[in-house]
Formats: C-alpha cells, structure tokens, sequence
C-alpha cells in the first residue's frame, strides 16, 4: 500500500515556469523516485473548480506560506519513509543547480501525511495506472478543534466516504492525518477528469450527508486554497 503522502503546494513566476517545470518532470521527480522507498510522484496544476455546498474559510496566519497554484506528491508505502531522510534534508543536500531551480517555487508549503481510510470508487475496477494518482484530484488540508473530531471521523466514515464509493468518475478516495506540516487533516479525492468531477461531485450525497456538511464545514479552518483542485501534468495523462 501507499499510505504515507510527501506533499508540496507552491506557486510559480511566469516567466520561469516552463524551465521550471521541464527541470522538475525531466529530472528532479525521476531522481526522487530512484530514492529507496518512493513508490511514485505527481504533479497538478490547479484548476478552477465548481464549489460545493458551503463556503470554506482558510486561515490568515501571515506564518502558513500560501502556495497553492501546483501540487507536487510523492507516495511511499508509510510515511516513515520521509522520515530518514527527512524532506529538509534531502533538499539540503541536492546539488547547488537544483538547489537555484528549487527557489524559483514562490509560497512553498508541505505536509508530511499518512492515510488512515480510504474507498474505492466505481473507476477504479477500469483504471490502469495502479498506486499513480488520478488524472485529476481535489485535495482538502484543514484544522479544527479537537472537540470536533470524533464527529469529523463519523461524517466521514459515516457518510461521505459511502457516497464517494458509488460517485461516477471517483478512482479513490483517503482521509489523511498529518505527520509533520500545518495542516492536521485532510481528504483526497481522485477522479478520471476534471469533467467527471465536475459534473457528479458538487452537491453529491443523500439529504442526511448535506445537513451534516453543513454543520461541519463552518467548523473547519483550511490550508490556503484548500479544497484545491488539480489536474495532472507529470506523468501525462494519455488520452
């Protein structure tokens, strides 16, 4: 299984962004991935989404970098495997070309997460590609008190992660909870494209499931541009 997630949320300048992007799919990524205990990489652009039910809010604290344009992933089988060498380390001892493409990334932000929960979705008997990430994924990273996490648990065993299993266009679904990094919680969504996300997710799920979302929702307190929404770059997606 790859149940432990090495996460990046950045922003980029425009005028380096393809000599950025080149470096990173053509070399850094297929470098990482030789590291003992990497199982894959992806990478997303943001793209807008449709909302759901309920307005998100995200924290102001000038201390969370507020990355959020691309998503970089790194999969692994627990999250220990992030943990000798640590992501501080490994960045520390890259070669000083790599080290100068690396600052180009703006806001940079990480969690180091593991999963304690998933489903899979209707698309996942049809998807090829294994443990790599959906072409397209919604990745939610939060906080709440703690006094809310017993229910935070049932709503979404309960009740979203049912619905998700039956969601056409859903791959999989996991609940995370943090290792290292802002965010304690989060949920990662992936589905076969943007498309299919798009058309079935907003305001998916039985009457009990929404009241519930809407009770929860107002309680929690996100990652800047948490729920973001991606689509895959690195690897392509083939048509």
């Amino acid at each position: 299984m790859d149940r432990g997630l090495w996460i990046t949320w950045y922003d980029l300048p425009e005028d380096r962004r393809e000599t950025y992007l080149s470096w990173l799919h053509m070399n850094y990524i297929p470098q990482m991935l030789k590291r003992p205990g990497f199982l894959w990489g992806c990478h997303y652009s943001e793209v807008e989404k449709i909302p759901g039910s309920g307005a998100a809010a995200h924290t102001d604290d000038p201390a969370v970098p507020t990355g959020k344009r691309y998503i970089l992933l790194f999969g692994a089988e627990n999250a220990d495997a992030f943990g000798d060498p640590l992501p501080s380390e490994i960045m520390a001892a890259l070669p000083e070309a790599d080290k100068k493409m690396l600052a180009i990334r703006k806001g940079a932000r990480e969690n180091i997460m593991t999963e304690y929960g998933r489903v899979e979705g209707p698309a996942a008997k049809a998807y090829k590609e294994g443990m790599t990430l959906a072409p397209c994924i919604q990745l939610g990273t939060y906080n709440t008190d703690w006094q809310n996490e017993e229910e935070l648990l049932a709503y979404y065993k309960q009740a979203r992660l049912k619905h998700m299993s039956v969601l056409p266009g859903c791959v999989r679904t996991r609940k995370l909870v943090s290792v290292a990094g802002w965010a304690k919680h989060g949920v990662l969504y992936e589905f076969t494209s943007v498309d299919m996300r798009n058309k079935h997710f907003p305001g998916h799920g039985d009457a009990r499931m929404k009241e519930w979302s809407a009770s929860m929702v107002p309680r929690l307190l996100h990652a800047p541009g948490s729920a973001n929404l991606g689509q895959r770059m690195w690897p392509p997606v083939s048509n």
